[in-house]
């Protein structure tokens, strides 16, 4: 039950790191491991089937998706690489053909398309199959959106300040985009239900206009009610976490924001709002967050990768 850190690619020299945790809230020396050029991006999942995580890594500068195999012991195997469109920004795996076996998604920053990679299960994929998104793909999160139990995607896209939404037909195959507008410049998603409706929302941070955005969902209706909550000026947000901070079973969210050196926790209350940003202060330019539980008292943690310092920073959570 310890929980390791698969710490944010490393652009520079083109290695992923791995921090095995001691569940104490400390962890062990970093191992690297090569990946293809500009790592940008990084997604696990059991890519074979024999139970151990694997990895997968969008190489930005190498137009390719990387896979690293893991033997469950903490160590993995040399990549694998996979074509994907131009400049990879982004991975995110599911099962998109209801074969039980993980694909991966990755949303090309460079030509405008997000391609899907069918697994095999055996850690190996087919060849890519591309659609159209809007402009500048940054991001991609992967749900149900229209309750027909076949897994859709969602993309944000940063040039012309929208997401889109594909809506699968569980085979593998996607239908052409629809979208929808955004705050500027958004640069990541994930979805979540919000309002407790068991309706999914999407939650999008918008780089350039120092916010969050919460779109909730109505499957029947082709509109968002749109919720902003506000970053502070300068703050750039590039990145966001979704978890129960305070024991409340609301989601709450976590937010990066990497001008302003700090990570932004807004809690949900019961009637659907939230509270105002409460702001903790990282190391430089904080560029990706995620939660776990990383010292096992069962309360959520959250750990950052600060881009400017070349390290990651890990704040033990209260249960408050």
């Amino acid at each position: 039950n310890w929980v390791s850190l698969l710490k944010s690619p490393s652009w520079g020299d083109n290695t992923v790191s791995i921090l095995l945790g001691y569940a104490d809230g400390s962890f062990a020396n970093l191992t690297i491991y090569s990946t293809g050029s500009e790592p940008y991006s990084v997604a696990v999942g059991d890519f074979n089937n024999d139970t151990n995580l694997d990895i997968v890594v969008a190489n930005f500068g190498g137009n390719t998706v990387s896979n690293l195999l893991g033997y469950g012991n903490g160590s993995f195997a040399n990549q694998t690489t996979y074509s994907t469109g131009a400049a990879p920004k982004f991975v995110a795996v599911g099962d998109f053909n209801n074969d039980t076996l993980l694909d991966i998604a990755v949303a090309n920053n460079g030509d405008n398309t997000v391609s899907i990679l069918l697994g095999y299960g055996d850690g190996s994929f087919a060849n890519q199959t591309k659609y159209s998104t809007g402009s500048t793909p940054t991001a991609v999160a992967i749900d149900d959106f229209n309750n027909d139990n076949r897994l859709d995607i969602v993309v944000t896209n940063w040039n012309d300040n929208t997401m889109s939404i594909l809506l699968g037909y569980g085979n593998g195959v996607f239908a052409n985009q629809m979208t929808y507008s955004t705050g500027y410049s958004p640069s990541s998603v994930a979805v979540d239900d919000f309002n407790n409706d068991t309706r999914l929302d999407i939650v999008v941070t918008n780089n350039n206009e120092q916010s969050v955005s919460i779109y909730l969902g109505y499957p029947n209706e082709e509109v968002f009610k749109e919720m902003r909550l506000i970053t502070g000026n300068g703050s750039q947000p590039k990145s966001f976490a979704i978890g129960d901070f305070n024991n409340d079973n609301e989601m709450d969210i976590a937010v990066a924001n990497s001008g302003n050196n700090n990570i932004g926790v807004f809690l949900r209350h019961d009637n659907g709002s939230f509270s105002n940003q409460m702001a903790y202060a990282t190391d430089s330019s904080p560029w990706s967050v995620a939660v776990g539980d990383f010292n096992n008292d069962t309360l959520l943690d959250i750990v950052v990768a600060n881009l400017g310092s070349n390290n990651v920073g890990v704040f033990l959570g209260r249960g408050n």
